[in-house]
């Protein structure tokens, strides 16, 4: 199968621009596959994974607003407005109905989604999330995991608190404790900082303060337990976010799947690609 690609430009209802990839040509009835990159205020990661996936299905990348490739704006920084931007990826590419996968906050950003535009989604791929219980449930597990990992080797534990919030050199540091493989650790952190965009950290503040008000709610468990759609939850065992966090998301689902990858850190595809794309396409084929 011959691979096209396809960069756009998409513009929000507002007149943001965002910046758009679509690759892949897909199988007759084949679902599209659209992702949804982490952060907030970080930009598309997941060339390797539409490359993996694109023989089957066509494959949708895009920058969230104000961030990587996507044009700076003032915001607004709410889930509500990032859910309409989403939107109007899928209606620039004519999608009427998508298999939506999201990491880390992406996955958060799916969710939200799939809740707002059920009809809209054939299935969820929720990748490396920190679930729908209170913030208390993970972070402070989190922070201490990361300064332990990266405190594994004392220099460069003091380097990364040394080095201003946006350098690069410090987002690669931070990224390495993200990977089992503490001797390829640096090496997968280099990749992910190339090409290198700068962090967009009112974006990340206010989406993260937003988070904190909304999860945990009972509102937000009853629409998760109504959403009447197959989820798959995939997580890497070693991530330093406390899988557990997850749990309180797979409970108040109808139809969940949970698949855990041994070896694998937050970015599970980096670790143990064919793991994640079996577990991935068991989705997507079934999503036909």
């Amino acid at each position: 199968m011959t691979r096209t690609r396809n960069d756009d430009t998409v513009t929000a209802d507002d007149g943001v621009r965002l910046w758009a990839s679509r690759t892949g040509r897909g199988t007759p009835g084949t679902t599209p596959l659209v992702l949804c990159h982490g952060g907030p205020g970080l930009w598309d990661m997941f060339e390797d994974v539409a490359g993996m996936l694109d023989d089957r299905a066509t494959v949708v990348r895009w920058d969230q607003r104000g961030c990587g490739r996507s044009d700076p704006c003032a915001g607004p920084w709410t889930t509500d407005r990032f859910v309409a931007d989403l939107d109007a990826v899928r209606r620039h590419f004519a999608l009427e109905r998508t298999v939506l996968l999201g990491h880390s906050w992406g996955a958060s950003l799916a969710l939200n989604y799939a809740l707002a535009h059920p009809d809209r989604v054939a299935a969820l791929i929720y990748v490396s999330g920190t679930g729908i219980g209170p913030d208390a449930d993970w972070h402070g597990a989190y922070e201490a995991n990361l300064v332990a990992r990266l405190g594994e080797d004392p220099q460069r534990l003091a380097r990364w608190r040394e080095l201003p919030g946006e350098s690069r050199e410090r987002a690669v540091l931070q990224w390495s404790a993200d990977f089992a493989d503490r001797e390829r650790a640096v090496e997968h952190a280099e990749r992910m900082a190339d090409p290198w965009f700068p962090i967009n950290f009112p974006c990340n503040k206010a989406l993260n303060a937003e988070a904190r008000q909304t999860t945990g709610t009972p509102a937000l468990y009853a629409a998760c337990q109504a959403l009447d759609l197959p989820v798959l939850i995939v997580d890497g065992e070693r991530d330093i976010r406390p899988r557990s966090a997850v749990d309180s998301l797979e409970r108040a689902l109808p139809r969940v799947r949970r698949v855990t990858l041994p070896n694998a850190g937050h970015l599970p595809w980096v670790e143990d690609p064919h793991g994640f794309r079996d577990a991935v396409m068991t989705v997507m084929t079934a999503a036909l």
